[in-house]
């Protein structure tokens, strides 16, 4: 039996991501490190909460775009007594609605990883951002061939001109 039967199917058409932390690119900055995007997690029913800017958790409106890669966890890997899988996302959220958006150390995936700290998923709570992104790249799934090419083609398009560039100059 697939795992996934166990609980409620991602929807890709509704944007509706139960149990995943979600991602889509960043324009201009993606374009230029596809590994890098904009991240958000995703709530038992699906809605997805996401670090927008400062001091703002956008609910079921991801500030870059929908999403194009979701990685899709195990609830049952929340060890926390104190804080369910919505619980810990509400939780991290309202901590974030106090918070200044650094684009390199406080950030959208910082928002993730203390939901995923504060539920003690896989009984750890050493998640920080770069394992996120690692995480992300190794694990994620593009939700269709479009948004594998929303996140690829620019990259491929900027490094194919500059090697034609190099070489012809």
């Amino acid at each position: 039996m697939d795992p996934e039967d166990n609980y409620t199917k991602v929807d890709v058409a509704r944007s509706r991501y139960p149990y995943c932390i979600v991602w889509t690119p960043i324009p201009v900055l993606t374009w230029l490190f596809p590994f890098i995007g904009h991240m958000g997690i995703a709530m038992s029913s699906g809605v997805i909460r996401d670090f927008a800017g400062p001091f703002y958790v956008s609910e079921d409106d991801m500030a870059f775009g929908r999403p194009t890669k979701f990685w899709r966890l195990n609830p049952a890997k929340a060890s926390s007594l104190q804080h369910s899988w919505d619980v810990a996302i509400s939780s991290a959220s309202e901590e974030y609605k106090h918070r200044m958006h650094n684009l390199c150390c406080d950030n959208c995936h910082s928002h993730v990883a203390m939901s995923l700290n504060l539920m003690q998923y896989e009984r750890s709570s050493s998640w920080n951002m770069i394992k996120l992104a690692f995480y992300m790249l190794i694990h994620g799934k593009f939700v269709s061939l479009s948004a594998f090419l929303k996140t690829w083609l620019p990259f491929t398009v900027i490094a194919t001109v500059m090697i034609l560039l190099v070489i012809l100059l």
